[in-house]
């Protein structure tokens, strides 16, 4: 801190010397500008001027060529015009070069008085004495985890309204355990700067290790309070898909974590997380493998023989809004019909979208003559909307083939 005053104390110097040096220069700035006024001959420049135009004007009247009315309205201009020029001319007297000594003075000082109280209210010096605390703990020979932590908490006691020094605490409660002193320092942290998004989520984890490991009230709400700033927040997706799991929503937990694991590091928590993943994805293969469809598929009476018993026949599931992919299908040939067949997830195109994410459905199954997915002109077509997806006690649904594509 010595050399910073120092350091503050040289540019003030400089400062004053640049304030006082206008006022070395005055003496000779006022000699030059009155040597310069009185040399100054622009007055008696106007005046012969002015003799010359009158006489010029007389002697127009002598030989006739302006009449009495006219030389007396030209002289009376040339009069106004030599009136404004003396005006012009006219300038304040100099003030002497002692005038307004007494306020470098007062300008320095308060220059001083300024500087001081601007860099108490906006400058660092609360930051740069905390560097000075952790730098001396770090060359400590004796230096420990208490150590600093005793040295930070005598910081936080000499100046509590620096924030600085609460994040700094904050870590080091958090690595020694103490969940509740975290807390405390996160909580002034909040206070001080805002309710940031990051630090909420600490906030919550700091609860979560204060309670054992067990969810309450205050962590889901802080959670909620943080993602809805930081959509992605790890901690808070932790949180909320916990929350999820134990209410068996397995779907809405692999959210939550599939969420956080897009922007978490290496860390603990994100191994927490894609735990959580795997269980959650575990939880729902018995019931994904139960969602399915029982189709009883058949042609039309009046379409048998129109296409060849190779021609493929392709049975498609599709969600009832057509949002998405083709949540299942299956292939086979008209000489396969009648044929009864289960579509399920493992018929799906993607793992994104199956059968296990929807409750309805709307079937279709299409014998193409050229091979090809893609319908055509020619084809046979037919379809069935709103097919409940349930178990393997459901009823199977009749599907007929029973149009041609024009």
């Amino acid at each position: 801190m010595t050399l910073l005053w120092l350091a503050f104390a040289v540019l003030l110097l400089l400062a004053a010397w640049l304030l006082i040096l206008p006022l070395r220069r005055a003496a000779k700035v006022e000699r030059l500008q009155r040597a310069l006024e009185d040399s100054d001959d622009a007055a008696a420049q106007n005046v012969a001027v002015y003799r010359r135009r009158v006489a010029s004007l007389e002697a127009a009247k002598s030989r006739g060529d302006i009449d009495a009315a006219r030389f007396d309205e030209d002289l009376s201009e040339l009069q106004r015009s030599l009136l404004d020029d003396t005006e012009r001319l006219k300038r304040s007297p100099l003030k002497s070069a002692a005038a307004g000594k007494l306020a470098v003075p007062l300008v320095l000082v308060a220059v001083v008085v300024v500087s001081v109280l601007w860099y108490r209210w906006e400058g660092a010096e609360g930051d740069l004495v905390l560097y000075q605390a952790i730098e001396e703990v770090r060359n400590d020979p004796e230096a420990s985890l208490a150590l600093m932590i005793q040295r930070l908490e005598q910081q936080a006691e000499s100046q509590p309204d620096n924030p600085r020094v609460w994040q700094t605490l904050y870590p080091l409660y958090r690595d020694s355990g103490a969940y509740a002193e975290a807390s405390d320092a996160i909580e002034r942290v909040l206070a001080l700067e805002g309710r940031s998004p990051w630090w909420i989520g600490e906030l919550a984890k700091m609860q979560y290790f204060i309670n054992e490991g067990r969810l309450d009230d205050r962590i889901l709400a802080l959670s909620r309070e943080a993602s809805r700033e930081a959509p992605n927040l790890p901690s808070a997706m932790w949180f909320l898909g916990v929350e999820a799991f134990q209410q068996d929503d397995y779907q809405g937990a692999l959210g939550f974590w599939r969420r956080g694991l897009s922007t978490a590091d290496d860390s603990p928590l994100s191994e927490a997380m894609r735990q959580g993943v795997a269980q959650a994805e575990q939880r729902l293969a018995p019931a994904a493998s139960e969602r399915n469809v029982l189709v009883s598929l058949s042609l039309a009476d009046e379409l048998v023989g129109r296409l060849a018993p190779e021609t493929t026949v392709f049975v498609v599931a599709r969600d009832s809004e057509g949002k998405l992919p083709p949540l299942a299908i299956e292939r086979l040939t008209l000489a396969d019909l009648p044929a009864s067949l289960t579509l399920d997830a493992s018929d799906a195109m993607s793992p994104m979208a199956s059968l296990a994410q929807v409750d309805e459905v709307r079937l279709l199954a299409r014998v193409s003559s050229s091979g090809q997915a893609q319908p055509q002109a020619g084809d046979l077509m037919g379809e069935r909307q709103g097919v409940a997806v349930g178990g393997p006690d459901m009823d199977p649904v009749a599907l007929i083939i029973d149009r041609v594509i024009e």
